[in-house]
């Protein structure tokens, strides 16, 4: 990851304190800017604030949000404006800038945001060849299981579906690649910036970006005939239908959850459902290790030990 590329998202004085704390950025997750607080890292599984002396930390600035904001924005925040309502945007190397602050409402609808007082900067890691483990489980040459992975966060089910989607679109050995249909959206998947994945998900792969996950998979169904359709944590129960018709069209289902267990996830409502039809034909459980991404167990549909 580069190194440079990320700190020039941030104002001038936190750009010093990153370049002189000589952080290894493929163990950096998560930069946090509250107006007033310490400058917070979230950073090889844990957290950690950056200090201005030997023992002070450093206390961001409401003008160091404003000079951040200007330069994730290319100074011009107007032209995000559609991002920040739905409280996030996309830069450059797929990162993701959350913001939080006081919502303007019309009615019921967020119409946008102002007086940002929190930035956070999510780093996009992308480990290619970290689903070999896992893909001989869910693709053979003819095959592909409607799998679910489920894993608590930041535990790296982001990270493995994107390279579950590269694999499967890309194929490998003795296994052809397939056409994936993706909803992005929250664009973490692709990091799509200005409409260009920064992220690899495959020769064969179609996006969606920053299409709600119910909409988008009918779309894909409709318009783009895609043998598999992958989806970031789903769980509202608007996603059930778009799930039936996934399922109904012939293509398979990749996605993710929340969840610490598979009796954690038959406790939520969509899922109820699903586990009800046999829908998923493979769980993929991930744990809080000393690492993200380390399997903790592979089950088939029935919840048994693969």
């Amino acid at each position: 990851m580069e190194a440079e590329q990320i700190q020039n998202l941030f104002a001038g004085n936190i750009r010093r304190l990153l370049a002189e704390a000589e952080l290894d950025y493929d163990k950096l997750y998560e930069i946090r800017l509250r107006v007033g607080r310490p400058l917070f890292l979230t950073y090889d599984g844990g957290e950690c604030f950056l200090k201005r002396k030997e023992t002070e930390p450093y206390l961001v600035t409401r003008e160091d949000l404003k000079e951040t904001l200007e330069y994730v924005s290319g100074y011009s925040l107007y032209a995000y404006e559609d991002e920040v309502r739905q409280g996030f945007l996309s830069v450059q190397g797929g990162h993701r800038v959350g913001v939080t602050g006081k919502v303007i409402l019309n009615g019921n609808q967020i119409q946008g945001m102002k007086y940002i007082s929190c930035i956070n900067v999510r780093l996009a890691h992308q480990i290619k060849g970290c689903a070999d483990e896992v893909m001989p489980y869910i693709q053979k040459k003819d095959w592909v299981a409607h799998t679910l992975i489920i894993s608590p966060p930041r535990c790296g089910k982001t990270t493995l579906l994107r390279d579950i989607i590269r694999q499967i679109s890309n194929g490998r050995k003795g296994v052809p690649g397939m056409t994936v249909g993706v909803v992005d959206e929250r664009s973490e998947l692709a990091g799509c910036y200005q409409g260009v994945p920064q992220n690899d998900l495959g020769e064969r792969t179609d996006i969606l970006d920053g299409c709600p996950k119910a909409e988008g998979m009918q779309m894909l169904i409709r318009s783009m005939s895609p043998a598999v359709v992958a989806v970031d944590e789903l769980g509202g129960e608007e996603d059930f239908k778009a799930v039936e018709a996934v399922i109904h069209s012939g293509c398979k289902l990749i996605a993710t959850a929340h969840g610490n267990t598979l009796e954690d996830i038959a406790q939520q409502p969509l899922f109820q459902k699903l586990l009800e039809m046999d829908v998923f034909e493979r769980f993929i459980l991930l744990g809080r290790q000393d690492r993200a991404g380390v399997v903790e167990g592979i089950f088939d549909g029935k919840g048994r030990a693969c």
